[in-house]
């Protein structure tokens, strides 16, 4: 097998390697691996981006979740949430708030919670539109059937995050219960693309019993799937759930990793997520420095933030909109970065 920094020589170039190389570039790098890595990750991200990273303001609408998924926070079974639902009106004075701090993208996150009907998503995102329609409008509230993702889309949703979490089967079935499937899941993803949303994808670092054979088959499966975007950050866990005393994952692997993803897929948006923030207190800054060029400020109400526990010490659950979007223009600037207003869409590469 090749040493690290060819294997990643030949990542630049040819934009993927085999499964058995991703496993060998994945374990026992060393830090002068991990910087080779990094300054060709951040040469790349500078030819598509140059010191440009675009905000997302993310508003969290409902903690309410049908599912029960491991390791969330806000899993049906946890009986300890404080649950709450935006209404239309909470959701469209988030908008008002972040149009006039300069955002032109707005993330509608959520649980996968079964009181918005597809005529409820259909009628906020018409109105986000008509009233903000120099911005896009990001969903990431879950699984949904073809035809939900349809009314989305024609009502004017221009993006989708979906995590597939991980992309082994087995894998996938010790971190959620039998009620949920991977293979719905990407289908769920395919069903996305090909209904013309620019998709987002991606996975938790060091989730419990993940392995680097896990890790090398999400990177094939982000390959195949060629995301507009791409969100990872380390695994967290919460006190709430059947995961609450297992390890943190890795900062340093999750770095690494942003650092592939970008060689990857050059032209993808990568946000240096709030996980990242969370492990280190200068996690986003350090994403950015590894490829990434997505931040994304919470304009959520402040009353319900603490609520959006999806693990345990979250950042920036106390501060206003304007002081987060304050915060991290000032965050960029220190690392040679700048915060721009631009919707950011994803633009595919030229053959």
């Amino acid at each position: 097998m090749p040493d690290k920094k060819k294997l990643i020589d030949t990542l630049e170039i040819q934009r993927t390697l085999t499964r058995e190389e991703f496993i060998h570039l994945l374990t026992g790098f060393t830090e002068e691996d991990a910087e080779y890595l990094r300054e060709k990750a951040v040469k790349t991200a500078k030819q598509y981006f140059d010191n440009k990273v675009y905000t997302r303001g993310l508003i969290e609408f409902t903690n309410n979740c049908k599912n029960d998924c491991y390791y969330c926070g806000i899993r049906k079974s946890n009986t300890n949430v404080t649950r709450y639902r935006l209404t239309k009106e909470d959701i469209l004075e988030c908008c008002k708030e972040g149009y006039g701090l300069g955002f032109r993208t707005f993330v509608l996150q959520g649980g996968e919670d079964l009181r918005y009907s597809d005529d409820d998503m259909a009628d906020i995102i018409l109105t986000m539109k008509a009233n903000y329609p120099d911005c896009a409008i990001t969903l990431s509230i879950g699984e949904k059937s073809y035809k939900s993702y349809l009314t989305y889309f024609k009502a004017g949703a221009d993006r989708y995050l979906l995590r597939h979490e991980t992309a082994n089967k087995e894998h996938y079935e010790k971190l959620h219960p039998a009620s949920l499937s991977l293979e719905n899941r990407k289908q769920c993803l395919r069903n996305l693309k090909e209904i013309g949303y620019q998709v987002g994808t991606g996975f938790m670092v060091g989730s419990p019993y993940q392995t680097a054979e896990h890790l090398a088959e999400d990177l094939l499966f982000i390959k195949e799937l060629s995301p507009a975007m791409i969100g990872i950050g380390p695994y967290l866990p919460h006190h709430d759930t059947p995961f609450a005393d297992r390890e943190k994952g890795s900062m340093d692997l999750t770095l690494y990793l942003i650092s592939i993803l970008r060689l990857m897929i050059p032209n993808a948006l990568i946000p240096a997520t709030t996980a990242l923030g969370t492990i280190h207190p200068l996690g986003r800054e350090k994403g950015v420095l590894s490829g990434a060029n997505v931040v994304m400020p919470n304009l959520s109400p402040v009353t319900v933030r603490k609520k959006y526990e999806l693990y345990d010490n979250k950042i920036c659950t106390g501060d206003e909109a304007a002081e987060c979007r304050v915060c991290l223009q000032n965050r960029m600037k220190k690392v040679g970065y700048e915060i721009i207003s631009a919707r950011g869409d994803f633009v595919p590469m030229e053959d």
